[in-house]
């Protein structure tokens, strides 16, 4: 790995808060690199922020999933009798269904996404327009209805928003807590619904690299990637939650628009 332990820390960082606050981690994860001329770390170290992330929405959501899987087998069985105030008998499927453009488009889009989706001016409008519609769906938005409250047409809205965050700074979480908001969710369930449907993307990543990741010298910086992957985004999740609580996305807005700035101001410079 071309990166040392204080680098290794920072990508993990920014790579466990930017995955589950609306700020995309793919951007900063590319930014970084090309603000402080860092080299690329490779695919392995890609491999091993994500597994740290896939640690945090595990670890912070484990009940939730024992919770909804309950849920499931008790529709199946039609043996539930009380209705769940948290998440309505069919949460799991509405999460497949929501899970499977984004799955699409990992599929199709991948090498794009990678490469050409990765151009630092296109991060900073991606950042700047979708920061604007997040200000519009939380500014606007009918905020009336917890997680019980997703349906089919839900679902497929806020699946096909995680489609189109395959491109660096529209940010996952972003693009899916803003559907939410728009479907009519209400600040914390667009978040709590985002986080979950971000469990099974993740695991699909790790999945289907892994390979790669311990094919490889295991090092400590692959080590402190993870560490620092995963507790930053623990941390995300359970402050955003509590965050959105009493307070609005605004700060985020206002963070995307000035990072969008710093980007094209840089570009500038450089020539």
């Amino acid at each position: 790995m071309d990166i040392n332990i204080f680098q290794s820390a920072i990508l993990g960082i920014l790579q466990g808060a930017g995955e589950f606050l609306p700020i995309s981690s793919t951007a900063h994860l590319t930014l970084a690199p090309y603000f402080f001329h860092w080299k690329d770390p490779g695919l392995s170290f890609d491999v091993a922020l994500h597994l740290g992330t896939l640690i945090a929405v595990v670890g912070y959501f484990w009940r939730d999933w024992m919770e909804i899987f309950k849920l499931t087998l008790e529709n199946l069985s039609q043996k539930s009798k009380v209705k769940n105030k948290k998440y309505g008998s069919n949460i799991l499927y509405f999460i497949i269904l929501a899970t499977i453009p984004g799955v699409l488009a990992g599929y199709f889009l991948e090498n794009k996404a990678e490469t050409v989706f990765r151009n630092p001016l296109l991060i900073a409008y991606a950042l700047a327009l979708a920061g604007v519609i997040l200000y519009l769906a939380d500014r606007y938005a009918k905020q009336e209805q917890g997680t019980e409250g997703i349906n089919l047409k839900k679902s497929l809205v806020i699946g096909l928003a995680q489609a189109v965050a395959i491109i660096p700074g529209i940010s996952r979480s972003g693009a899916t807590i803003t559907a939410g908001l728009f479907t009519g969710l209400d600040r914390k369930s667009a978040a709590r619904f985002s986080f979950l449907l971000s469990t099974p993307i993740i695991f699909g990543a790790v999945a289907l690299k892994l390979p790669q990741l311990l094919a490889g010298r295991v090092d400590a910086g692959i080590i402190v990637g993870v560490l620092t992957s995963a507790l930053s985004g623990y941390l995300a999740i359970k402050y955003l939650l509590k965050f959105v609580e009493n307070s609005s996305y605004k700060v985020f807005v206002w963070y995307r628009l000035v990072l969008a700035l710093a980007i094209i101001l840089t570009i500038a410079w450089r020539g």
